[in-house]
């Protein structure tokens, strides 16, 4: 039986569960607990307060909810506990996303919701994000961070150097696209 978690995670239903593998990536790579919940602002009310409760019976330090369409699950958690909430916007054809990603980012006034991008980008950044709050008082954490983000930079470093080296046309071939 789990007794503490770090970061609970709540999607509004299980098409969400594809795009939250990328957020429980990140986070088991930062040595996070995590909690895993479907539970619909609009279906389940009840369930989702539960779920809420339960997390924070656990000592959740975050939550992360991923919602499509009117995307009310982030701000609905957020009216339900003091802890911080990063919405993810669930990536969809209708309006473009936009639909999601406006729910999420127009909070009112005292009910905050970190919003990251839409789709995968935003399930790894509300992983990073997570882990960046929790770092606060967890120097071990702290220094993970670190080290995740001078290999990200690295990263980028080696592809201007083969991109340097080889010229555009080359490189551009290196990684399957043309100009």
């Amino acid at each position: 039986m789990i007794n503490t978690i770090d970061v609970a995670i709540i999607v509004g239903s299980g098409s969400d569960i594809p795009l939250i593998g990328e957020t429980v990536k990140v986070l088991e790579n930062f040595g996070l607990s995590y909690s895993l919940n479907i539970a619909s602002a609009h279906r389940t009310a009840q369930h989702l307060k539960q779920s809420i409760q339960s997390a924070e019976s656990l000592n959740a330090k975050v939550f992360i909810a991923a919602a499509g369409m009117s995307a009310a699950l982030p701000g609905v958690i957020a009216s339900e506990t003091v802890l911080p909430v990063i919405g993810i916007p669930v990536d969809s054809k209708n309006l473009s996303s936009l639909d999601s990603l406006f729910s999420i980012v127009q909070m009112p006034k005292g009910v905050p919701v970190a919003t990251v991008a839409v789709g995968k980008a935003g399930a790894v950044n509300a992983a990073i994000l997570a882990a960046q709050i929790i770092a606060v008082t967890n120097d071990d954490l702290k220094e993970k961070l670190k080290i995740f983000k001078n290999k990200t930079a690295d990263e980028v470093v080696k592809e201007d150097l083969k991109l340097q080296k080889y010229g555009l046309e080359k490189y551009l071939a290196s990684i399957g696209k043309k100009l």
